[in-house]
């Protein structure tokens, strides 16, 4: 196809990066929107000139006039939706998660086997230009055997609030909203290995904290201080059947000093650091070396990245290239947070490896 004609359901805020990313790529045109708040998808439509306004996802996905869809709703309604695009021949990016539960997930897979079509899950950190320069140097094997990753993204005060805070629309806390990206990333640099079992906690300590004064945060926009179902905190050891391992920890709020970001590989023959910035360490001649590659962007560029991610969507729906981020690892990854959960819940270790 010459143009991909995109539709785009949902619009809270995580749709602007979708739709900027569009609105600035030559193969696309954006020719649908949709919201349950109609308003808020004319005001959306108006903004990038949008022709066709919709209430109901179901109307847009039968327009003639859309190939591919950005399903940017909560997490709840992100089998649904996905299946049903799929079922009516459309092309689907879906934000993460891909769902909540592992049998949504199986259900969305299923779909896709069925209709052919693309489903690219949206793990918007693979994407990331200094990721893209890390998985040289990991496929050349200058870093050797992945063995061990951390990954740690601090909020002291980030909880949202609205779909968010609610455990039934988005299906937990910091741990499938943040903690998602970057378990995947490491687990992606890492080789994608099988997850052999999953040890996690999970807090709710300190609530959204809506009483603090004098320190401004991000809100939805349906953010009610009285709703709050998710946990503040969650950390995890993952252990995989080649022996690797990922330890994570993730916060919407926590008594720590400041935000902070921290991700990092390690393999036997060098590590990185991955944010802040990219680095890399290894060693020569009986010498460790600091290696800081010299990019434009060194840590997490945000725009960017969802420009490369769409900018991948759009080569897929016209049949070009290997999709990055395939529905089976949103499968995989659905399963392990599934997991953390349901540690934390039993207190105990869960093994996913067929060894309970």
């Amino acid at each position: 196809m010459e143009f991909v004609r995109i539709g785009l359901i949902g619009c809270g805020s995580i749709s602007d990066a979708h739709l900027q990313a569009y609105a600035s790529n030559p193969q696309v045109r954006l020719t649908a929107v949709c919201d349950l708040n109609e308003e808020r998808a004319r005001q959306t439509a108006e903004k990038y000139a949008i022709a066709d306004v919709y209430g109901d996802y179901r109307e847009l996905l039968a327009s003639a006039e859309v190939d591919a869809v950005s399903i940017c709703t909560w997490n709840n309604s992100h089998a649904a939706i996905s299946i049903e695009a799929l079922h009516v021949g459309k092309h689907v990016l879906c934000e993460k998660p891909l769902c909540k539960t592992v049998d949504e997930a199986l259900a969305i897979e299923q779909a896709v086997r069925e209709s052919g079509r693309v489903l690219q899950v949206g793990y918007v950190r693979r994407h990331a230009s200094n990721i893209e320069v890390l998985k040289r140097f990991i496929d050349a094997g200058e870093l050797g055997e992945l063995y061990y990753a951390k990954a740690s993204l601090i909020r002291r005060l980030g909880n949202p609030g609205g779909w968010f805070a609610d455990e039934e629309r988005s299906g937990g806390g910091p741990l499938i909203d943040i903690g998602v990206h970057v378990i995947d990333l490491c687990w992606y640099l890492m080789g994608r290995p099988k997850v052999a079992s999953v040890t996690g906690n999970t807090y709710r300590k300190l609530g959204n904290r809506s009483n603090i004064e004098n320190f401004s945060y991000y809100q939805a926009a349906d953010f009610d201080p009285s709703v709050n179902t998710v946990e503040d905190m969650a950390n995890a050891l993952i252990r995989f059947e080649n022996g690797a391992s990922l330890a994570v920890d993730v916060s919407f709020s926590l008594h720590a000093r400041k935000d902070s970001s921290q991700i990092a590989v390690f393999g036997d023959r060098g590590g990185a650091e991955i944010e802040p910035a990219l680095s890399i360490v290894t060693e020569r001649h009986n010498t460790i070396l600091n290696i800081d590659p010299q990019l434009t962007t060194p840590g997490f560029d945000f725009i960017d990245s969802f420009k490369r991610e769409i900018g991948h969507f759009v080569d897929l729906c016209q049949g070009k290239g290997e999709n990055l981020c395939p529905v089976e690892d949103g499968v995989d990854m659905i399963r392990l947070l599934n997991a953390i959960y349901r540690s934390a819940a039993e207190g105990r270790e869960i093994r996913l490896d067929g060894g309970e």
